[in-house]
């Protein structure tokens, strides 16, 4: 979820990052570019939220880090899930699916004599 200005709601960047770097691992403006174009241009990672959450992530153990050669024949630091990075995605996955679903019940539930 976004908020109007397509900042990523509290608690929604590190799981958003954990599933882009489930497919391969990535620089982390790679990170924030992969997920701008995957939410359709919803959502917008600065730079000032995704390294903090990285070094967050990495200190739990669910990063692991490389320095490699971009694309474009520069150095950069890659970022790839741990296995305990594998887990902890199907956790906030879990949580996520639970999220959606009890919003998605209190938004189409019949209010009609609710406060009778």
């Amino acid at each position: 979820m976004a908020t109007d200005n397509g900042e990523l709601l509290q608690g929604t960047l590190e799981m958003l990052v954990l599933r882009t770097l489930a497919h391969e691992p990535m620089h982390g403006w790679g990170i924030a570019h992969r997920i701008e174009e995957r939410s359709g241009n919803v959502f917008l990672v600065t730079q000032g939220s995704l390294y903090p959450a990285l070094l967050r992530m990495k200190r739990r153990g669910w990063l692991k880090t490389e320095w490699q050669i971009t694309e474009n024949n520069r150095r950069a630091r890659y970022y790839a899930l741990t296995a305990a990075g594998r887990k902890q995605l199907s956790v906030e996955h879990g949580g996520w699916l639970r999220t959606v679903a009890a919003i998605n019940l209190i938004m189409t539930a019949n209010w009609a004599g609710a406060d009778a």
